[in-house]
């Protein structure tokens, strides 16, 4: 409802309240689908998404589209930093490693982590947001803001547990979510976001896992 519905009824108030405004939608890299390896997608990719998620966000996208407004969509990656949602894969993590402290005997059970993600750091994405904006001139449709490599998840999770001192060990399921399962491997190109933003990530991973730990990893 939020995803597919929520951004009709804005663009459908805006156009009665502010029809002169800029609208800066954000979308979900989600909304492409599975990905072939070594070959990054632009925003003319084809848009195939495997689940209600990346579904709901291509509703979305396309109501904001077709709105005739001022607007631009933000194709975001797998964002990554301080605040991470507990629900996210980072911040779900965060919070095992933090109840895990230094016990050697720890064991965080986790799914397939095989699978290859687009990371940004969350500050460069809400810079992406600022310049989106307030850039003059019109916009493309649909601009793609990720890290620009893909990186397996696996080493998120080994990289943030080296940050928390984490002693015990990592045990991976060979099973995981279905979306991990049909999406093994997922990058944007974020070229045209160069262009008509001026804009490119400013932090690294690394970056972005040393602010989520110090920020939230720490009680």
């Amino acid at each position: 409802e939020v995803n597919a519905r929520g951004p009709a009824v804005l663009c459908a108030a805006l156009r009665d309240a502010a029809p002169a405004a800029r609208l800066v939608h954000l979308g979900s890299a989600a909304e492409y689908g599975p990905g072939a390896p070594d070959a990054p997608v632009t925003e003319s990719a084809p848009t195939s998404p495997v689940g209600p998620y990346g579904a709901t966000k291509l509703a979305g996208t396309a109501a904001v589209t077709a709105a005739g407004l001022d607007a631009v969509v933000l194709r975001v990656g797998n964002p990554v930093g301080p605040g991470a949602p507990a629900a996210s894969l980072p911040g779900r993590i965060t919070g095992m490693l933090r109840e895990a402290g230094p016990d050697a005997a720890a064991v965080l059970r986790l799914g397939d982590l095989s699978a290859y993600r687009d990371f940004v750091d969350v500050r460069d994405v809400a810079r992406a947001v600022v310049l989106a904006a307030t850039v003059p001139g019109p916009l493309p449709p649909v601009l793609n803001i990720g890290g620009g490599r893909a990186v397996p998840v696996r080493e998120l999770v080994h990289a943030l547990a080296g940050r928390a001192g984490f002693r015990g060990r990592v045990e991976e399921s060979t099973t995981g979510s279905v979306r991990s399962a049909k999406v093994s491997w997922q990058c944007s190109d974020i070229s045209a976001a160069g262009r008509a933003l001026g804009w490119r990530p400013a932090h690294t991973l690394d970056d972005a896992l040393t602010a989520l730990w110090e920020s939230d990893g720490i009680r």
